[in-house]
């Protein structure tokens, strides 16, 4: 067993742990440790990533019972994808965090570092309950970071997406009972074993299971029509918040590409591909909601967070394909939207911070003080949200046109795909002339200058499209070995014959 494995779990649980009894210690030195928690956390993800490469499993069986039995995290190419993602992204928002937007709250940054263990065992698990287990991590440390900041505006949203969310974890937890009841295990890579053997009436309670589980990662991905609590959601919480956010709907995303690959893919028999008729239409349909939105959007955070909705639906158009080439054109799809919308977040609250009362609602105002560096970042993001040459997201768009094959699906995603890349092209362009061009007689008194921090963090999430271009050999290289190891399962069971401590090979 590889001890790396634990470090992405344990280095976020400790700093956490420290920091809430560190609540009243010097901001500071609670700054300096978070810091050091999570560059730490992305040094760890990196060595996970390297070691992944080979294309082999490595699994690590706490208090070393054999798999199925116990907890096991399971580390593949996709699960250490996953996990510098998220470092990447939750390093950046951190930093932009300690300019101010951490103020206010003793316990920002145990939340924050309780969040990213969330993520990080979700990313890592081999076992479903534990799979639940994450996800109740990560949502109840969400609740709190939803809530940080002054003012009454982001109440109702969170209400409503606390409210949702344990109704999905009801629903999560049931679905997971009733397989356990009828398979005797939970572990991902015994039910792809048991699964296929499944037969009768317990058939159909495997199959209503499958489909209720695909509901709730469809909420946790906020998808059509589930998705209608995170624009007010992520509008209103403060912009760290907010851009690592970004993350959270790959998580439901990652779900369905884990479970509905391994345990319901082309091995699982008269289950296979269980759901999957629905959810190429469903994405379709959701990323055409998200340009509505984006069109109407009212302000610059509320036009990000239907962003967010756009790319829901894009990743599940490309990976409901079914294929390895839509899968591998989804990852590379995944690492520039996460880090372009978390970046545009950012961008949009220092461009609030600009312009006085008007804040970042897409009116007239007077001028803005910064605003060349404020519209070139503005640009940038737009350009690589939106698909256009020559930034990332042209080149992930292009990899998921070129995954569908010829066909009445493939006239769909065509359609809506470019028709919502021109929209929302059109949605950016409104934004930027009103806040950049459109301007008013007058100044904004006193509007602060821009730290160093939130300066450097927000631009470089945003210049990580430039970067995913630069490096696109090696990510497309790996994204294709990724989908194709999730679409072998073989190897990925393989992991229940992992020898354990003290045990001849």
């Amino acid at each position: 067993m590889n001890h790396w494995l634990t470090a992405p779990i344990l280095i976020p649980l400790l700093g956490g742990i420290l920091q809430v009894f560190m609540g009243y210690a010097p901001i500071s030195l609670r700054r300096t440790l978070a810091m050091t928690t999570t560059v730490l956390m992305l040094v760890s993800a990196i060595v996970l990533l390297v070691l992944a490469d080979d294309g082999s499993y490595r699994a690590y069986a706490f208090g070393n019972w054999q798999p199925p039995f116990g907890i096991v995290l399971v580390l593949d190419r996709l699960a250490a994808l996953m996990l510098v993602l998220t470092a990447t992204l939750a390093l950046f928002c951190h930093i932009y965090s300690i300019g101010g937007a951490d103020e206010g709250n003793r316990q920002f940054h145990a939340l924050f570092l309780f969040q990213l263990l969330g993520l990080n065992i979700a990313f890592l698990t081999g076992d479903l309950f534990n799979l639940f287990v994450a996800f109740e991590v990560l949502l109840i440390a969400s609740y709190g970071l939803l809530m940080h900041g002054t003012g009454t505006a982001r109440t109702v949203p969170g209400l409503h997406y606390v409210v949702l969310n344990l109704a999905g974890s009801s629903v999560f937890l049931i679905s997971v009972g009733m397989i356990y009841s009828v398979t005797g295990t939970l572990n991902m890579a015994d039910l792809a074993l048991q699964v296929p053997k499944v037969s009768g009436e317990n058939l159909l309670i495997v199959k209503a299971a499958g489909m209720m589980l695909l509901v709730v990662f469809g909420l946790k991905a906020a998808i059509l029509p589930l998705c209608f609590w995170l624009p007010k959601a992520y509008a209103n919480a403060t912009a760290p918040v907010a851009a690592l956010f970004a993350v959270m709907t790959k998580v439901g995303i990652y779900a369905i590409l884990r479970v509905y690959t391994l345990i319901f893919g082309d091995q699982a028999g008269e289950l296979a591909g269980l759901g999957m008729d629905w959810l190429f239409p469903l994405a379709l349909i959701t990323l055409a909601m998200g340009v509505i939105g984006a069109l109407g959007s009212e302000s610059l955070k509320t036009l990000v967070a239907w962003q967010v909705i756009i790319s829901v639906g894009t990743l599940l158009a490309a990976m409901s394909l079914g294929s390895e080439a839509g899968t591998s054109a989804a990852l590379f799809y995944l690492l520039n939207t996460t880090w372009v919308v978390g970046g545009l977040f950012l961008v949009a609250d220092l461009i609030s911070r600009q312009r006085g009362t008007a804040r970042d609602r897409i009116v007239t105002a007077p001028r803005m003080h910064n605003r060349t560096f404020l519209s070139t970042l503005f640009l940038i993001g737009a350009v690589a949200a939106a698909g256009l040459p020559p930034l990332g997201g042209f080149f992930a768009k292009l990899l998921i046109l070129q995954a569908a094959t010829p066909g009445i699906q493939m006239a769909w995603l065509w359609s809506v795909v470019l028709g919502g890349g021109f929209f929302t092209l059109i949605a950016y362009s409104r934004a930027g002339s009103i806040v950049f061009w459109r301007t008013v007689d007058g100044h904004v008194q006193d509007p602060g200058k821009l730290s160093g921090t939130v300066s450097v963090s927000a631009g470089a999430l945003v210049a990580l499209s430039v970067v995913i271009v630069i490096l696109a050999g090696p990510i497309t290289r790996y994204a294709d070995a990724t989908a194709a190891q999730l679409h072998n399962s073989d190897a990925y069971i393989e992991i229940l014959k992992t020898p354990m401590v003290g045990e001849e090979n």
